[in-house]
């Protein structure tokens, strides 16, 4: 076996066995478009966007410390997922929000993949897909969301399970 494949195996063994795997890959070709400049880490579990004016929660829900590495990464189906960002209290906060499908596009660091977020602000992001309030015109069964694995926008059955980044400010 070479080495791709003993690496594939070893990924598909600790995603199988739920270990997180941190394997971001990003191409020092392409010019950043979630640069660490944009962002501002308040040392309290929220980050600052000075593009977007928007406060993030640091960590997707479900993990927890400095890192992110504490904890699980908890998933929701939509519904769920619009009433957790209603039942938060972060922070000293409670306004708190599932952001719009435009919003949680914004994250997506377009030269980097698994995740294809900016990993410095947004530690452990899962790979996979994240929630955001908007619900999909087209498909009343859908709500919309960033596959952070690749950056992707599409919709999704709202009855799926999907991660949740929370966020405040805008709109």
């Amino acid at each position: 076996m070479n080495n791709r494949w003993r690496r594939l195996a070893a990924i598909l063994l600790l995603s199988a066995s739920g270990a997180a795997v941190a394997a971001q890959t990003c191409r020092t070709d392409i010019a950043p478009t979630a640069p660490d400049s944009r962002f501002t880490d308040h040392g309290d579990g929220t980050v600052s966007d000075a593009a977007t004016g928007l406060v993030w929660k640091r960590c997707a829900e479900g993990l927890s410390g400095a890192g992110c590495a504490g904890g699980a990464v908890s998933t929701f189906t939509w519904q769920n997922a619009l009433q957790r960002a209603a039942d938060a209290d972060f922070a000293g906060r409670t306004d708190w929000r599932l952001p719009n499908k435009n919003e949680l596009e914004s994250l997506v660091e377009r030269r980097c993949y698994e995740p294809a977020i900016n990993a410095t602000f947004f530690p452990n992001t899962p790979s996979s897909w994240f929630w955001s309030a908007s619900p999909y015109a087209s498909y009343p069964d859908y709500a919309w969301g960033v596959n952070f694995g690749y950056g992707y926008v599409d919709g999704d059955n709202k009855h799926y399970a999907g991660s949740v980044r929370l966020v405040r400010g805008g709109q």
